[in-house]
């Protein structure tokens, strides 16, 4: 046996191991997410994204409360009856500091679904599934976690919309060998109204540095997402050709697999491994 990945688009992963699945940053209204920016919203151009296959997962994870990772609405439409959802440790802080985690903690509270806060390195254990949460740092300084989730033998690792940072290393020798790493290469330049002045580097990987995180983990195979959505606004703006230039980047160093939504395939852990093969 192994595990499953299938894409929902944007962020959102649906993972399973036998007749148990898993969610991951699902998102179902993509047009919620910048519509509080009233028009300056309309020329946004929102991603592609689709509903699970299976909507009783027995679980959500949830990388960070930025409404495009954290999708009430999806969460409760594709969790089973109870499943918790999981997500980082509250940061602390006030007003400004926490504006943007206001739609999605709104919304995630208003749909009654029960939430689990977990920290860094801890770990989780819910069916066949073992999760663990690891650092990332987030671009706009809220928490953030990413998710490592191992079943039947095989690890997948989720890396949200986190930066580049230095626990790449801790996590390969902690949590490793990663067998799959589902990476952010959009390299978005934020300027949003409640984190000014605006930095001028990408508050997410782009293409070149997904690459390394890719390569620093010793991921044997990457799975590009965070693309494809959201241009159009002075507020977020994705780099360009971002899918080519992680395919050219990464080329040589791990088996890519670009997954459009819907699109899914199945690993077992590496023969040798002393983990179940494929």
């Amino acid at each position: 046996m192994g595990l499953r990945i299938r894409s929902l688009g944007w962020a959102g992963f649906e993972l399973g191991a036998g007749d148990e699945t898993l969610l991951i940053d699902p998102l179902a209204d993509a047009g919620a997410v910048f519509r509080a920016l009233g028009e300056e919203a309309d020329p946004i151009v929102p991603p592609e994204v689709i509903a699970p296959e299976h909507p009783t997962a027995a679980a959500g994870l949830v990388t960070h409360l930025h409404r495009d990772h954290a999708d009430a609405g999806a969460l409760a439409a594709g969790l089973a009856p109870g499943a918790p959802v999981l997500e980082p440790a509250a940061g602390g802080g006030e007003g400004l500091e926490l504006l943007g985690l206001a739609q999605a903690e709104h919304e995630l509270d208003a749909a009654g679904l029960e939430r689990r806060r977990i920290e860094a390195w801890d770990t989780a254990r819910i069916g066949p599934f073992a999760i663990t949460a690891v650092p990332a740092v987030d671009g706009t300084g809220d928490p953030q976690v990413s998710w490592l989730v191992e079943a039947d033998g095989t690890r997948v690792l989720h890396l949200g919309d986190t930066m580049f940072h230095g626990y790449w290393w801790r996590i390969a020798l902690r949590a490793g060998p990663i067998d799959v790493a589902l990476v952010p290469i959009n390299g978005a330049v934020l300027d949003f109204p409640h984190r000014q002045p605006p930095s001028r580097l990408p508050g997410v990987m782009d293409a070149e540095q997904a690459a390394e995180a890719v390569r620093l983990l010793g991921a044997r195979v990457a799975v590009p997402m965070h693309y494809g959505g959201y241009a159009g606004t002075r507020f977020y703006r994705p780099g360009e050709e971002s899918l080519d230039r992680f395919l050219a980047a990464a080329d040589g160093g791990c088996e890519l697999r670009p997954l459009a939504p819907g699109e899914q395939f199945e690993l077992g852990a590496p023969a040798g491994s002393g983990r179940a093969a494929a």
